[in-house]
């Protein structure tokens, strides 16, 4: 015969195999803003990096449309996000995206107007 007595995770309406969202959202509320933006940036830029083929020479990854796509989404969130994670934690950003900025440019065959780059109207315009 089985115990019929619900346990914690059934009675939150979870079974045994399913997650049990109530811990996850509060483990999701426990982690510092700061911890998540950094790390949502810090994808965003190695994604970038992929995609400008940054990874490895002849990367078979490189795909410039992508790269300009999440580079100006890296732009818009350092951006935003600058005053609200000081200036330890957005100047490495900072120096990252600038370099991604860099790479596009120099990997582009047809390079864009200064001020036209990817995330360049959140940053205004790059130069080495």
């Amino acid at each position: 015969m089985t115990d019929a007595t619900p346990t914690p995770a059934t009675e939150a309406g979870s079974t045994p195999d399913a997650p049990d969202y109530d811990a996850i959202t509060r483990d999701i509320a426990d982690v510092p803003a700061v911890e998540v933006i950094t790390t949502v940036a810090v994808h965003l830029l190695s994604a970038a990096a992929v995609n400008l083929g940054l990874d490895k020479p002849d990367s078979e990854h490189k795909d410039l449309d992508e790269a300009r796509k999440l580079i100006t989404a890296l732009a818009g969130l350092v951006t935003a996000s600058a005053t609200e994670i000081s200036s330890f934690h957005a100047a490495p950003l900072r120096d990252g995206l600038k370099s991604l900025q860099l790479a596009f440019r120099e990997a582009s065959i047809v390079p864009d107007e200064p001020g036209q780059g990817p995330g360049e109207k959140f940053t205004g315009p790059v130069f080495g």
